[in-house]
């Protein structure tokens, strides 16, 4: 059934053309740019043209088709066909009479198995949490490991801690490492990082009553990270040693200095 169609101007009119003449086939319109002219006055891919302002197409060559389109500017009328599209219905026998069959096209077993899904998540996660790994690393993640001080650094801190009062006694030992804890969904009982004021999901770095991320735990003047270097506090921040020692003043005709025991 040919259909009028007016777009109103001016170019462009958003529309491609395919065939013509001289492809042996129909002028076509191949595709719409959404949101143009075009799309506006409800053109469809697979609209076959029949005229072009009036003046019929079927004899047009695809070039021929596109200068005529070039030539309206303020608007453009054009008669294309349409095919429609129909539903088929089959008809199927009963009792020897024919009946049309109805087709249901929406997915109502669907929608009942997604629904018996998500039914059967809470109790798929009451399961997880009944576990004993589950509660293994409940416990983990409430019990953050402290990470521990050499005696150099323990003798260091209470030098510190005595207004420079008592004797340093220092030997070299290596820090150990903190085990590395399995982070769990408990977002209600999340330590918060002393520096950074965020909840700590994962390994949790303990320093006397302060809990830190392992990036935040670091010297407050050189940011060096303190977790493989021992830390230090002075008036309730964390230093590295060295400048655990530039801010710590000896009383008056005392210096600070770091002995070591005789082996």
């Amino acid at each position: 059934m040919p259909l009028n169609v007016v777009l109103d101007g001016p170019a462009p009119w958003g529309f491609r053309l395919t065939g013509g003449k001289d492809f042996n086939q129909p002028l076509t319109i191949s595709r719409i740019t959404p949101g143009s002219k075009a799309s506006a006055a409800n053109l469809c891919p697979g609209d076959v043209i029949l005229a072009i302002e009036g003046v019929p197409a079927t004899n047009m060559l695809h070039c021929e088709a596109q200068n005529k389109i070039k030539e309206s500017t303020h608007q453009l009328c054009l008669t294309i066909e349409r095919n429609e599209s129909r539903l088929w219905t089959p008809r199927v026998m009963e009792d020897g009479r024919a009946h049309p069959f109805k087709i249901n096209l929406e997915a109502e077993q669907q929608v009942c198995e997604t629904v018996c899904l998500v039914a059967m998540i809470p109790r798929a996660l009451a399961s997880i949490e009944d576990s004993d790994v589950y509660r293994m690393l409940q416990k983990d993640q409430e019990d953050p490991q402290e990470p521990r001080q050499s005696g150099s650094f323990k003798a260091l801190q209470e030098f510190i801690d005595s207004d420079g009062t008592r004797p340093i006694v220092t030997r070299t030992v290596k820090a150990p490492t903190t085990k590395p804890t399995t982070p769990t969904g408990n977002l209600q009982k999340l330590p918060v990082c002393d520096k950074c004021g965020n909840g700590i999901v994962g390994t949790v770095v303990k320093a006397r009553d302060k809990y830190r991320h392992p990036g935040c735990f670091v010297c407050s003047d050189c940011d060096v990270n303190l977790k493989q270097k021992g830390y230090f506090f002075v008036e309730g921040q964390l230093y590295c040693e060295i400048h655990a020692r530039a801010r710590m003043r000896p009383a008056e005709g005392h210096d600070l200095v770091t002995t070591f025991p005789s082996v």
